[in-house]
């Protein structure tokens, strides 16, 4: 099958790891494709940056004709339904990937995200997912999403450091990664925390490569449908 993981943020640097990610994880038999949002901001911190990505990221979505699922790799889960108009196979926000999957492994969870700007759009993303009543807090690491990208900057010991304060206070028994540039850290925070750690890239990859094996595809009868001609 062929997965299209998109970037709704400009950042190449970010595509590139979160496509790593995504490739770490699939099958064999996966061809992973990864694209950026040209045009849209360097990265998504709040509604204004969100909306503005968002004609960007239908733009690679429509080009992703080819795909038999698609990854939208932002944790505000951004335009998704209209993601979903678009295309015709499975499209998978990581945020949503991200909250029902730890809440299959636990019967608690906290996130840990970027700016505490993105606390309120989480929050609400959870109670859509129907999830609030599991999920014990939303946390920020107080990093700008870049920073997860600069050389020495010490945003990977600030989210550890985070998720530290969760597991005490929060008393959860999983973490969520609320953004898609802490891909890669994953494994080392699971090592240094000793409690499951979830990804929203990886669990995405492996969710739509279960959808596309089940042989389901988007519906188009209804909110999904393909948007009309105007």
């Amino acid at each position: 099958m062929k997965l299209v993981v998109i970037n709704p943020n400009s950042t190449r640097s970010m595509t590139d790891k979160i496509v790593a990610s995504a490739r770490a994880v699939a099958a064999p038999d996966t061809e992973v494709e990864g694209r950026t949002a040209h045009g849209a901001p360097a990265s998504i911190e709040g509604h204004f940056d969100e909306v503005m990505s968002a004609a960007h990221l239908l733009r690679e979505v429509q080009a992703a004709r080819d795909a038999d699922a698609i990854v939208v790799a932002c944790f505000d889960d951004p335009a998704i339904g209209a993601c979903r108009e678009v295309a015709t196979g499975p499209v998978i926000g990581i945020c949503e990937a991200a909250v029902k999957a730890a809440s299959m492994i636990a019967t608690s969870f906290s996130i840990v995200t970027t700016l505490p700007r993105s606390v309120p759009v989480i929050e609400e993303l959870v109670r859509k997912y129907g999830l609030d009543h599991q999920c014990r807090r939303v946390r920020s690491a107080a990093i700008p999403v870049l920073a997860l990208e600069e050389p020495g900057s010490n945003a990977r010991q600030q989210v550890r450091a985070e998720i530290l304060r969760a597991i005490e206070e929060d008393r959860c028994e999983a973490v969520v990664l609320g953004c898609a540039g802490m891909s890669d850290l994953t494994e080392w925070l699971s090592a240094e925390t000793g409690i499951p750690v979830i990804d929203g890239v990886t669990v995405a990859t492996k969710l739509a490569e279960a959808l596309v094996g089940a042989g389901l595809k988007t519906s188009k009868i209804g909110a999904y449908a393909t948007p009309n001609q105007k």
